[in-house]
């Protein structure tokens, strides 16, 4: 089934062991992972990163699943993406209640892999893979993918990537990152590495790049502001950050993307 190769699958999944042994085993299917840890996180990942398919678990903090899935499901730039839900909550009615959301699908946890690849199977064998052909690829943010590791790495990366990204507003410095993670830079750098490509604050940098370049095109904050939410003091160094990663500057890039 060569239909999962490159897929891009997006986790939304609050528990952090649900996360990695879906992870785990889509990578070994050849998909590329991305994850959420909440409905909301969920959306603007959604939003962001144009998955071919979300599995999303149904009941999460903030934001659940089928609230998510209702804005999925009726926003205009997400609504073409089929969302599974997640579950270990397997009531007719619950089922109906997530399928009315906008479900396409329900996967009962806990996970029988073979179900949750014939079903990935199901929803995409029919759904053109357009990812390597976009035409904005070259500017597009790096995706948060996760390469094949071993699970000591895998738990390291994502739990210090839950501090790190807290606030984008604020620079974790690595002392206090080690004390939260237990571990100290050599191995958070390793982990990072590893999973994503990049050092922990190369990934801190390309993620505040990301959100920066969601604001400017969903957003009318002022750039200034925009600079402030993602951690950048002067709007000026966030000007040339920002040019130096897409290539224009971000007046001008809201300028030709609206």
């Amino acid at each position: 089934m060569d239909t999962l190769k490159n897929r891009r699958v997006l986790i939304v999944e609050d528990e952090e062991a649900d996360r990695m042994l879906l992870a785990s085993y889509l990578q070994q299917q050849g998909c590329q992972v991305f994850y959420a840890n909440d409905g909301l996180h969920g959306i603007e990942q959604a939003r962001i990163l144009q998955p071919d398919i979300i599995l999303m678990d149904s009941e999460m903090p903030r934001c659940n699943g089928r609230d998510a899935c209702k804005v999925i499901a009726q926003d205009p730039r997400t609504q073409h993406i089929p969302v599974i839900f997640i579950s270990g909550m397997t009531s007719s009615e619950q089922r109906v209640r997530g399928l009315l959301a906008g479900a396409v699908d329900y996967i009962d946890k806990p996970f029988a892999f073979s179900e949750v690849k014939l079903r990935l199977v199901i929803h995409l064998k029919n759904r053109p893979n357009l990812v390597q052909h976009s035409p904005d690829s070259a500017t597009e943010p790096l995706p948060i993918t996760l390469l094949p590791t071993n699970n000591r790495h895998a738990i390291l990366f994502h739990n210090a990537r839950t501090h790190l990204l807290t606030s984008l507003a604020t620079t974790l410095p690595m002392s206090e990152l080690e004390k939260l993670t237990r571990s100290n830079s050599k191995h958070l750098n390793m982990a990072f590495k590893v999973c994503a490509g990049v050092t922990v604050y190369e990934y801190l940098r390309e993620e505040r790049m990301k959100e920066a370049k969601a604001l400017l095109q969903q957003t009318p904050l002022a750039i200034q502001d925009i600079a402030y939410e993602i951690g950048f003091t002067d709007s000026a160094n966030f000007a040339t950050a920002f040019k130096d990663r897409f290539g224009l500057a971000p007046r001008a890039f809201r300028q030709k993307t609206n």
